[in-house]
């Protein structure tokens, strides 16, 4: 049986709690932004930093399904 992945429960609910900084969508939580925007994003390529990795692992979130998990958390 293979092991469970360990979750940072911290980073996650900094994710859940971050907003956007620029652009249309400035104010709104990153994980609120609608998916083809953020499809959108990843094709043009995300900022360098922290803020690009949040919105790396809300693409991921996003065209997987996994929404869901931020329910809680809102």
């Amino acid at each position: 049986m293979e092991p469970c992945p360990t979750f940072d429960h911290q980073a996650l609910l900094e994710l859940a709690a971050t907003r956007m900084p620029f652009g249309k969508h400035a104010g709104m939580r990153l994980v609120d932004l609608p998916e083809p925007y953020v499809v959108w994003f990843h094709s043009q390529g995300f900022p360098a930093g922290k803020r690009g990795k949040m919105l790396g692992i809300v693409y991921e979130i996003k065209v997987n399904g996994l929404e869901y998990l931020f329910e809680p958390l809102r």
